[in-house]
């Protein structure tokens, strides 16, 4: 039996052949969006085995364990990480059809030249080799990122953070760019977790927070600190863009009950999160960024497990269909202000894909090629399935050539090769139209939209 992961893994044809290998595989990455720790990358740390460095935080993995009976002990308890691996390889072989299966040996393969399929009987092997291959230089943070040819890496970053691994990283041949991701100011329902981080970004700004104006100045201020570090982007993980008519009215008041620790009511709370999201916006737009809205994730669904766990450890899923007419709504209040900067919207639930796709297509400036954007499968779309479905219905409805491509999303630094998978996916599709006579087999076309959505339009989007 031939090897797993081979040269033309998920490439159907001798076109799509064509179009990886020649135009997309040597491409540097361009990771706009993902979850790696700056401070990790700073400190060019070394993760101590396989087991570490692949279980740690990954709530994908962990969330196949529980499905396929693992105790809670070995994702998030207190196992080592050596036997919390073996329970990952023996949840691996039920895995075939989900992307976490392709996942893993891309990154055995790429990261460790390892090509056998993962599974209880090969686990120690395997997790020995890898171990001991971590504890050479080439696999600290710094060079896994360099290994993999990756270019640019956005990081995730609260308004109150200071930035200090970035600037660390200022000489770093990856270029490592924060982003400004101010969603606990929208977090209104624990009215303890609110205040805390009101006071927190007062500190960080320098200033009082006692009023609504108060708030938005702060956040001005952090805004502007990001830029000049180099930030060219905000990101917002919203279960839903918030609009509400007349909600500059009595937002303030709203506010400030807040800050007296008093609950909202849902009117106040949809007014008071336009107010301030219109006013994120209006600074994203005054400092030329990108904003991003990862919209529809319907978080913490367990109780139990989130009193004892907190949030982001694996039990989150798709929401519902997203409010169009709310979206259109605020997307027109800020084009006719002319506030609105470029935008990416991605969707998680995969009903909208259509309405997304139509959607952005009203707000385009005429000017800007691309300028607002239907951003790569997320989350529990970023598998074959789910890129398949967003790249056709892109290309029907809007200008695939104009898209800015695949990001990571990620907290492991073994996740690029998802950019691989992702340029196989795309020339697969391309290459299967192209022999379906569907797109015209002109080389110079296919390679011009092949490297562009790989690597040269995120490029010129972000300004990088």
């Amino acid at each position: 039996m031939g090897k797993f992961i081979h040269a033309d893994f998920v490439l159907e044809g001798k076109t799509a052949q064509k179009l990886y290998h020649d135009y997309a595989e040597q491409l540097p990455i361009v990771d706009f969006h993902c979850h790696l720790s700056p401070q990790l990358i700073a400190e060019n740390h070394r993760f101590e085995s396989l087991g570490q460095i692949w279980l740690e935080g990954d709530h994908y993995k962990w969330r196949a364990m529980r499905t396929n009976g693992v105790d809670e002990e070995y994702c998030t308890g207190s196992k080592t990480f050596l036997e919390k691996f073996h329970k990952w390889a023996e949840t691996v072989p039920s895995t075939i059809g989900n992307p976490l299966h392709h996942w893993t040996h891309l990154e055995l393969a790429r990261h460790f030249n390892i090509y056998d399929v993962l599974g209880p009987d090969n686990a120690q092997r395997i997790h020995d080799q890898a171990t001991e291959m971590l504890q050479q230089d080439d696999l600290r943070t710094q060079n896994l990122l360099k290994k993999m040819n990756v270019a640019v890496v956005g990081t995730t970053d609260d308004p109150a953070d200071n930035l200090e691994h970035h600037a660390a990283l200022k000489d770093f041949s990856v270029k490592v760019r924060p982003t400004f991701r101010p969603d606990n100011v929208l977090k209104t329902e624990d009215l303890e977790f609110f205040n805390n981080y009101i006071q927190k970004l007062a500190s960080a700004a320098g200033l009082s927070i006692n009023s609504l104006d108060d708030l938005i100045a702060a956040l001005d201020k952090r805004h502007d600190f990001f830029d000049k570090m180099g930030c060219r982007a905000s990101d917002h993980g919203l279960d839903r863009l918030y609009y509400r008519e007349n909600f500059r009215e009595g937002s303030d008041k709203t506010f400030k009950k807040l800050l007296n620790g008093e609950s909202i009511s849902a009117e106040e709370t949809e007014g008071y999160r336009t107010y301030v999201m219109y006013e994120l916006c209006k600074m994203n737009h005054k400092r030329g960024w990108v904003q991003q809205f990862h919209l529809g994730a319907m978080r913490n669904n367990n109780t139990r497990m989130f009193k004892k766990l907190g949030p982001d450890v694996g039990f989150d899923s798709i929401g519902n269909p997203q409010d169009a007419t709310k979206i259109s709504r605020f997307m027109d209040l800020l084009d006719s202000e002319d506030k609105l900067t470029k935008t990416i919207l991605y969707n998680l639930n995969p009903s909208d894909n259509e309405m997304f796709v139509t959607m952005l297509g009203n707000f385009q400036d005429g000017k800007t090629p691309g300028k607002i954007q239907y951003g790569a499968g997320w989350w529990f779309l970023d598998q074959k399935v789910g890129m398949e479905k967003h790249l056709r219905d892109l290309s029907v409805l809007g200008l695939l050539a104009r898209f800015v491509g695949m990001v990571t999303d990620s907290r492991s630094f073994l996740s690029y090769p998802r950019h691989e998978y992702f340029r196989r996916i795309l020339c697969n599709h391309l290459g299967n139209e192209v022999d379906k006579g569907m797109i015209p087999n002109d080389q110079e076309l296919l390679k011009t939209v092949v490297e562009d959505i790989c690597c040269h339009n995120p490029m010129r989007y972000f300004g990088f």
